[in-house]
């Protein structure tokens, strides 16, 4: 069964068709990219999946259960998280603090229960510590632990973005735009995490305008061009499907 369904979404403002009748599935432990040219549709999908904006027509299904109508905070709760292009993390604080508010919804204390002692509350926070050192360990940036989130460059800050996301046992992760301004080491340091991350079973869902990138990690990917899909399919297929080329790829 496909984690996350998208089943002929159309979203229409004021008159104006953003997307019409797009369908596809996204696989657990795969890497799923949205890519086409600017205007094309690609932020209004992810706001649709993630509930941030109504569809018009059309059904978003993910682990079997249908998300029409659901707030984002809900749809979050259900083990889907999203990236923001502009980033999200809290500048101020360290990259350990950072990941810790990943980890807020599913640690079960409080600041009562922490104030008055409460044993369950201490154990709570403990192993949210451990899983939050386990995370960046996984990611690679254990050695940025304590530094202030604004310190780091564009690179390690999109790593930490993408931390703090996973922390909440996140099955599916939309990453929005997550190479842009980054240096090529940077790039592959990014893949890097991304492959160890599906190796996990976590889905990811992303938009990206980097073609290398695209190219180089996904497993399948959706062309989308004025709103509707022109092509789905393997990175080889895309490379030569004809309607890709004329609409964003280009020929050589």
């Amino acid at each position: 069964m496909a984690l996350l369904s998208i089943k002929g979404v159309t979203v229409k403002f004021s008159g104006l068709t953003a997307l019409s009748d797009v369908s596809f599935d996204i696989e657990p432990g795969r890497v799923h990219a949205v890519i086409g040219p600017n205007g094309a549709g690609k932020s209004t999908l992810f706001n649709v999946i993630t509930g941030y904006i109504s569809m018009t027509e059309g059904e978003v299904w993910f682990e079997g259960q249908k998300l029409n109508g659901l707030r984002p905070h809900t749809i979050a709760c259900r083990g889907m998280r999203r990236t923001f292009q502009n980033g999200g993390i809290f500048a101020e604080m360290t990259v350990l603090e950072n990941v810790l508010t990943g980890l807020a919804q599913v640690t079960a204390s409080s600041i009562a229960g922490l104030a008055v002692g409460m044993p369950a509350a201490y154990r709570a926070e403990m192993a949210a510590m451990r899983r939050a050192c386990d995370l960046m360990r996984l990611m690679g940036i254990s050695e940025l632990a304590d530094r202030p989130a604004k310190d780091l460059s564009s690179g390690q800050q999109r790593l930490v973005e993408i931390t703090r996301a996973l922390a909440t046992e996140a099955r599916l992760l939309l990453l929005d735009e997550p190479a842009v301004g980054l240096s090529v080491q940077d790039r592959e340091n990014l893949m890097a995490v991304l492959r160890k991350l599906t190796a996990r079973g976590v889905a990811l869902l992303l938009v990206e305008h980097s073609i290398d990138l695209v190219m180089a990690i996904s497993d399948r990917i959706v062309v989308l061009n004025h709103g509707q899909v022109i092509a789905d399919g393997e990175p080889a297929e895309i490379r030569t499907h004809d309607a890709v080329l004329e609409a964003y790829l280009g020929r050589n």
